[in-house]
Order: C-alpha cells, then sequence, then structure tokens
C-alpha cells in the first residue's frame, strides 16, 4: 500500500474514521493497524480512530477535517450504517459539505462480530479501501423536494388514533380519521377502570372524543375503511368505503338519536349516526398513521376448560360482569351467582412455547409476552378483593411481570390482600376440570413456591388472562406492502433510531398496531407519531433521498422492460419512447438497472462504475 498518492486540488480528499465502538470493534480488531494500512490508500487524506466516532467528540473530529479543508469526501468505519448513517450525514451537513460524498464501512457486524484477531483485521481493510474506492467518485448529490398536502389520515379510532388525530389538529394539520366500526374507543372502551391511576375509560374516551367533534379540522369516517392506496410520501390518494354495517351486535340495540355524541358503555363513543347506505370518497393526504390497535388472543376450545365449561370466561369478560355486578356485598354475584372463589390463570396465548403449546390453524404460536396482562390481572384481582372481601382469589402465574412506573405496587397491595400466589411452569399448567364437591370447578397445579407441592382447589370461576395479538389488517398489509415482523406486528424501521417510522415514506405507527403496550405507552407513540407527522409536513415539502434511478435519454431505447420490472410503479414512457423514473417513488432498488439492455439507467449513488471501482479495491487489498 506504498502506492505514491497525487496532491493536486482537483482530486478527492478522502477522510477515513475508524470507531472502537467502546471495544465492539476494537476488541477484535487492530483499529490501530487498519487506521495505518489504509492511509496509503490513494486518495485517502486523514486517517483517524476514535473510541466512538457516533459521539460528539467523533463528529467534530470529522468537522473540523471538514472546515479545515483537508477533507472533501468522508468514510466512516463503524457499526451498521442503519444505526448512524443519518448521524453522519447530519454532521457533515453542519461542516457545510454535502452530505452524499460519505460513504460506510461497516465494521462491527459484517467483520468484529464474525470473526476475530488477523482475519478481522484483514478484512476491515478490505472493506474500508473498498469504500474509499467508491468515496472517491460520489458526485455531490441534492434532496429530492416534493410537495405535501398538509393533511394528515389516521386509520384506527381506538385510544392511539383519537391521541394522534387530536395532536395533529394541535399542530395546524387536517385529519381524517377512519374507524371500520360506529364507534370510537377501540380497545379501551372495553375497559372499566384503567392502570395506575384507576381512571374511568369511559372518561378519557369521551374527553378525547369530544375534543375530536369539536374541531374543525378533524373529519371523522365512523363504518369506514380503506379500501384504496397510490401515491407517496406528500401526496398519497387514498379511497375511504363506508358500509351499513351488520345490525346483529348487541351495541345496536342501545343506539337511538339520543346516543349520537355520547359514550355507550363497554361499546365506545359514537360521533354520529350509523350509515344507511354504502358510499366512498376519495381523499389526497400527506401522511398516514396507523393505529389499527390489537385483537385479544380466543382461547382454544377445551385450553383450561375454555369454551366446555361456562364457569371459564376471558379477563375481558370478567370486566366486563365485575363492572355490573352488585355492589355492597361481602361476596362477588355474577349473572345471579354467588362467586366464592376465583381462579385466574396468567399467559393464556402469550409466551407459547413449541412442543408444549398448540400451534393455531396457521401453525403460527405467539411466543411474545404481552406485558400488559398481569398488571391487569392483578389490578381486576384486587377491585375483587376491596369490594368483596368474602370472595378469594386464586393466582396462578408463570412469572409476574409488572414492568411500568407503579405497577409493582398491584402486586405487593394483592399480596396484602391475601391472594393467593401459585407459580407454576409452562410443562405443568393448571389443569382445569369439572368440579365433584360443591364447587362446579377444581384446578389442580404443581406450585413451585411450594417446592413442587400439588395443590388442588374448587373454584366458582377461571378467569383466563389472554395476550394481545396483531389486529387482522392482512388486507392492508398486502395493499400497501407494509413490513410486518415475525410476531405479526407492523414493523418499525428502528426501535430506537426511528421507532414510528415504516420503511415506506410516510407511513408512520401508532400504539398496539406495532407491539403490546399499555395505555400510556400508546398514547405516547400515538402523539410521536403526531409530532413526526407535523415536523413532515409543517413546511409544505418534504425532502427525499436522491438515491433513485435515473435514466440517460441519449442511451435509452424505450424497450420497457424497467416499466415491467419495477415493483414500485415508479417509471412510465414518455412519448418519445423514453423511459423516465419518477423519484419520489422509486426505492433505488437497482431492479431497472439489472435488466435495462442499453445500460441506460443508473441509480445515483451506487452506479455501476462505483461497484467496479469497489470490486477492484477488494481485490487489490
Amino acid at each position: 500500500m506504498s502506492e505514491k498518492k497525487e496532491k493536486t486540488e482537483d482530486q478527492a480528499r478522502v477522510g477515513v474514521y475508524i470507531c472502537h465502538c467502546g471495544g465492539n470493534i476494537s476488541d477484535h480488531v487492530d483499529v490501530e493497524k487498519v487506521a495505518e494500512a489504509v492511509k496509503d490508500i490513494p486518495g485517502v487524506s486523514v486517517s483517524r480512530t476514535n473510541m466512538f466516532m457516533c459521539s460528539d467528540p467523533g463528529q467534530e473530529l470529522i468537522q473540523e477535517d471538514i472546515k479545515g479543508g483537508k477533507i472533501n469526501r468522508v468514510v466512516v468505519a463503524s457499526c451498521a450504517p442503519s444505526l448512524h448513517e443519518l448521524t453522519f450525514r447530519g454532521a457533515i451537513s453542519r461542516a457545510e459539505m454535502n452530505p452524499y460524498l460519505y460513504e460506510h464501512a461497516n465494521i462491527r457486524e459484517q467483520v468484529s462480530w464474525v470473526h476475530h484477531g488477523d482475519p478481522a483485521t484483514n478484512k476491515a481493510t478490505t472493506l474500508i479501501a473498498a469504500a474509499v474506492a467508491k468515496a472517491r467518485g460520489l458526485e455531490p448529490l441534492e434532496p429530492i423536494r416534493v410537495d405535501a398536502v398538509g393533511h394528515a389520515t389516521v386509520i384506527g379510532g381506538g385510544i392511539a388514533g383519537l391521541r394522534a388525530a387530536v395532536d395533529l389538529a394541535a399542530n395546524g394539520i387536517e385529519v381524517a380519521l377512519i374507524e371500520k366500526t360506529p364507534f370510537l374507543g377501540g380497545n379501551v372502551s372495553l375497559l372499566d377502570g384503567v392502570f395506575p391511576t384507576r381512571e374511568k375509560a369511559a372518561d378519557l374516551i369521551r374527553y378525547l372524543a369530544e375534543k375530536i367533534m369539536n374541531s374543525p379540522r378533524i373529519s371523522v369516517h365512523t363504518c369506514a375503511e380503506l379500501t384504496g392506496f397510490e401515491g407517496y410520501i406528500g401526496q398519497f390518494q387514498i379511497k375511504i368505503s363506508r358500509r351499513v354495517p351488520e345490525k346483529n351486535d348487541h351495541e345496536f340495540k342501545e343506539i337511538s338519536a339520543s346516543t349520537v355524541g355520547d359514550f355507550l358503555p363497554f361499546a365506545g363513543f359514537l360521533p354520529a349516526p350509523v350509515p344507511s347506505e354504502n358510499s366512498e370518497e376519495t381523499l389526497k393526504t400527506g401522511v398516514i398513521i396507523f393505529a389499527t390497535g390489537f385483537q385479544l388472543y380466543e382461547p382454544l376450545q377445551g385450553e383450561y376448560g375454555y369454551g366446555e365449561n361456562r364457569e371459564v370466561i376471558t379477563l375481558r369478560q370478567f370486566i366486563r360482569l365485575l363492572n355490573q355486578a352488585p355492589q355492597g356485598t361481602p361476596t362477588l354475584t355474577i349473572n345471579g351467582r354467588p362467586v366464592r372463589r376465583i381462579a385466574m390463570i396468567h399467559c393464556v396465548g402469550s409466551r407459547q412455547i413449541p412442543g408444549i403449546h398448540e400451534a393455531d390453524e396457521n401453525d403460527y404460536m405467539n411466543e411474545y409476552c404481552s406485558r400488559t396482562c398481569c398488571t391487569a390481572t392483578l389490578q381486576a384481582a384486587l377491585e375483587v378483593r376491596e369490594n368483596y372481601p368474602e370472595t378469594q382469589v386464586l393466582d396462578f402465574y408463570r412469572d409476574i411481570r409488572t414492568y411500568g412506573r407503579g405497577q409493582e405496587d398491584y402486586y405487593d397491595q394483592a399480596a396484602a390482600k391475601n391472594v393467593l400466589f401459585f407459580r407454576f411452569e409452562p410443562e405443568d399448567a393448571p389443569v382445569v376440570e369439572k368440579g365433584s364437591g360443591d364447587y362446579p370447578l377444581s384446578i389442580r397445579v404443581r406450585d413451585t413456591l411450594t417446592f413442587g407441592e400439588e395443590i388442588e382447589a374448587g373454584v366458582d370461576l377461571v378467569v383466563l388472562a389472554t395476550g394481545m395479538k396483531a389486529a387482522d389488517i392482512g388486507d392492508l398489509v398486502e395493499k400497501m406492502k407494509l413490513p410486518v415482523g415475525s410476531d405479526k406486528f407492523l414493523q418499525e424501521v428502528h426501535p430506537k433510531l426511528r421507532p414510528v417510522e415504516l420503511a415506506n415514506g410516510g407511513i408512520l405507527l401508532a400504539g398496539t398496531c406495532q407491539a403490546p403496550m399499555d395505555i400510556n405507552e400508546t398514547c405516547n407513540a400515538a402523539q410521536a407519531a403526531a409530532a413526526k407527522a407535523a415536523a413532515l409536513l409543517g413546511r409544505g415539502y418534504v425532502e427525499l433521498d436522491p438515491f433513485v434511478a435515473r435514466v440517460d435519454p441519449e442511451k435509452c431505447r424505450g424497450t420497457g422492460n424497467c416499466i415491467k420490472e419495477c415493483p414500485e410503479k415508479a417509471i412510465v414512457m414518455q412519448a418519445g419512447g423514453r423511459a423516465e423514473v419518477n423519484p419520489a417513488l422509486c426505492t433505488g432498488c437497482g431492479m431497472c438497472v439489472a435488466v435495462c439492455p442499453d445500460n441506460s439507467i443508473e441509480v445515483l449513488g451506487w452506479r455501476l462504475q462505483e461497484y467496479e471501482e469497489m470490486v477492484d479495491a477488494i481485490v487489490k487489498y
């Protein structure tokens, strides 16, 4: 690597910055040796190391070299670009250099986490050499500016959708709120009190719903669904279809002209009369926020006796019955029958284990923790013990996970109120059977708190704490090509750096469509999504990365191969028989480049010549 470097002013001057990553990289890669090796690569003017390049001192190192005229290209060798590429582009911009004169070498995930010693050091050197080769040929690019409609669409009228809509309107954004049922409130409206404040769920929903109804910036579309979608960030065009719902739900019996604009218990807030005929409407919108919520796990037939014994119910059913139960009696009475002893079972439909639990019809299992069930169960148990002191509560759990602020208090209070706890292993789950004595059911378990002693008790009621599942929005996932995680919830770009954004530009996440959350977390996520949407739309335009396909009209013969191959429908044929790319739709996937017989298409920032330079560097170094 002693090749002589030319020092002309017109030549690219590359600064290489190698991160120790606090030992994540430097424990396996000899960082100083790599820095010494790459400084003699043609085009390299500066080669430096830092403990944390993403830190303020690390970024300032780059900025000082730019301002001092030492470099006009930047290569950072650190962790995956998905983590800090935007960080370094921002640092370069603040030093008044084009942020796209930058290349990233991943020497953590691709090197130090998979290699050790000399192989790691040698591979890091090679990857940086390739990055330098590409950086030398980079051209200044400018972001793509797209006009943005000052309008947002929120899909879902639960607590997340309501919160997001209110915040958007407060920021001056016009909002369309789409809810498929006649009611606003979603799953929260099916609760009584909420933890940790024990406020009435109805009061929370009514407060937000009335703000929405009084806002001139928010239009509410109930009994509606999104049935058409096209366009791109800032310029989406959607179709909203309203349908007359089937009136076989018991909540419809309570609907009348007098209930419009009010909250119906365990149904939700009714903002408008139910439509009497089907209709469609088309809207232009700049941003779409998903607030489609969750659905509860439905226990399998026979799971803990569910579906076979009327005394086995879910926690949600129990909460409603508890709300309707007579007050002021020492024993809880449900449906006219005294309940002397209740068994509550945690983790029904959550934390499922292959080989122990039964998969659904699609051979899928909910292996994640639903997070909110433990606290919700303890709250219900505590209410029983406080209001009906002669009703005993037996709590059967695998692990108590009261993770949020103030939620551990429920466990302590429940124990103080003589809720009896029994811990079981998944392979020794409680067995619910018909009772043989005074109780209609008996429950048997091997209790690990008493070193495996088998315990059996008669009970009047078994309550199953069912977990959260992703809402059934498969039609929207397919229509809008939304990313979905292995848990079937919508998948954000990055849980820390871009926690409420989908990879699809202009589509954001709010609440439990993304993961199990409690009400506080759901509202926080909704507010974050609203803030992000307001920031995107507030200027009247959005800026997109310029890594898009570009057609050379001198070379293009109009074969149409690119149009057929483009998954985003971003390429059209001009009247003159030449292809043209809509940069707002293009994602820079490069599929059009591969099928063009004339080599007339290239992706900016990833031109074929740059690939060739990188390959040559890999072979050489």
